[in-house]
């Protein structure tokens, strides 16, 4: 048994997707969750840029004393994870390696798509991750970051988002993709359109669930657990006037009154 808290960071407010699926999984669990908002996004960073944010989060959540650390963002994953895992003292989780796993097996015609930021994209972490286990499989990946800026002010429904799903999908649909990996925490915000567009027989992998799944099989597996459940706390480095509502829309509950504090980056 282990009551410590568990980490989870993200450059803004996607990983709260993340959070969302590690409560249902470890309902237990005390949460602590640090968003960089003064610094949204990393996807557009450098790499070593990247790696110097990534460690001043990791390095605030070390602070809290966490159990273990979820890297929520695939940017960081991407660019900066093994450098994260050096400097942390505990356990490292980060959204590519689950991932990865899960679209390998889904896939059945060995043709997956990625959609992500600039940097996951330019990166090609996925497309390694699964070269490096099954080298047969294509892999197509595709840009999408004004997906982002959309969903964040609302525009998760309606014509809006579809012009922009058709736009950046249009060239992954006609590769005959049979698995689409969606390798920004910001899109599982957006499935429901996303599976409009693509149809029911391309598998969508939704990173949030993937490493959730893992952190829990992690934990019980170490005996790691906690049994005594303290109030979730929400850091950010900036607050918005529209950081409540989008919160909201990401986590599907209310979170006025809970633990919310903002901290200087």
């Amino acid at each position: 048994m282990d009551n410590r808290p568990i980490g989870i960071f993200d450059s803004g407010l996607g990983g709260l997707t993340v959070f969302k699926e590690v409560k249902k999984v470890l309902p237990e669990e005390s949460l602590i969750y640090l968003g960089d908002t003064a610094r949204v996004p990393y996807g557009v960073r450098s790499k070593d840029t990247v790696i110097k944010f990534a460690l001043e989060d990791l390095a605030f959540l070390l602070t809290k004393k966490v159990k273990c650390v979820i890297v929520a963002c695939n940017t960081v994953s991407s660019l900066a994870l093994n450098e994260v895992k050096r400097a942390s003292k505990v356990p490292v989780f980060g959204v590519i390696s689950p991932v990865v796993k899960i679209a390998i097996e889904k896939t059945k015609n060995q043709r997956i798509g990625v959609i992500g930021t600039r940097a996951t994209v330019g990166a090609k972490a996925y497309s390694k991750g699964i070269k490096k286990q099954e080298r047969t499989i294509k892999v197509f990946e595709r840009h999408t970051s004004l997906l982002v800026p959309l969903i964040e002010e609302g525009l998760v429904k309606g014509a809006e988002i579809r012009i922009f799903i058709n736009k950046y999908l249009s060239p992954l649909k006609k590769s005959k993709i049979d698995c689409l990996i969606m390798g920004c925490t910001h899109y599982p915000i957006i499935e429901s359109e996303l599976r409009n567009f693509l149809g029911n027989k391309i598998y969508l992998v939704n990173p949030a669930k993937e490493v959730a799944k893992e952190v829990s099989d992690y934990l019980n597996e170490k005996g790691m657990t906690s049994k005594s459940r303290k109030e979730d706390r929400f850091y950010l480095t900036d607050l918005t006037e529209r950081f409540i509502m989008t919160a909201e829309m990401f986590l599907g509950e209310k979170i006025s009154g809970k633990a919310l504090k903002v901290i200087i980056s």
